[in-house]
């Protein structure tokens, strides 16, 4: 039960130190996801932690909005998920997944995780910055995406893996098989 929540909490605060790395001309800076830039990387995850959050309790934590600053929604949205994960009842309330019922910890510690994690160094690519992920979470991540196969390959999902160089580090080849070039 909750096994993987540090790891969550150590790659959700990267994200926040990379996330307020930002500087205001860096947003619409190309990063190696999909085409999306600084700005929309960061959207995305804000989203899906808020898209995660409605799955526990429909009323949610309210809509993404362009608008507001976003390190002050990722505040929010992480906040909520922390609060969530912090509560014995909460985070064990199952919600449904592709996959069936889960608990909410599960998700986190799961697709959440894992989402996060690839997206930071998404960010960190498109603004320059520090680019190395927990190498714990690199693991953990890596042995969901792995054990999903090619069902992680679908639309609006991970591209094609692509093969590590020989030698390559456990970040590297985690990143080749979620299909980013290192």
């Amino acid at each position: 039960m909750n096994t993987n929540a540090p790891a969550y909490r150590r790659v959700a605060s990267r994200f926040a130190d990379t996330l307020y790395m930002v500087r205001e001309d860096q947003w619409q800076n190309a990063s190696p996801c999909n085409e999306w830039s600084a700005f929309d990387v960061a959207a995305h995850v804000i989203a899906t932690h808020r898209r995660i959050y409605s799955m526990l309790n429909p009323d949610g934590i309210g809509g993404f909005d362009e608008d507001a600053p976003l390190p002050e929604q990722w505040s929010v949205a992480a906040a909520a998920i922390a609060e969530a994960l912090d509560d014995p009842l909460l985070s064990h309330v199952p919600v449904r997944t592709r996959s069936g019922d889960r608990p909410f910890y599960a998700l986190v510690e799961g697709l959440l995780l894992t989402d996060t994690l690839c997206h930071t160094w998404d960010l960190a690519r498109a603004i320059n910055a520090n680019d190395e992920l927990d190498p714990e979470a690199v693991a953990i991540a890596h042995a969901m995406l792995a054990e999903l196969g090619d069902g992680i390959r679908v639309a609006g999902g991970f591209k094609e893996p692509i093969d590590p160089a020989v030698g390559a580090d456990a970040q590297t080849v985690f990143l080749n098989f979620a299909g980013r070039r290192v």
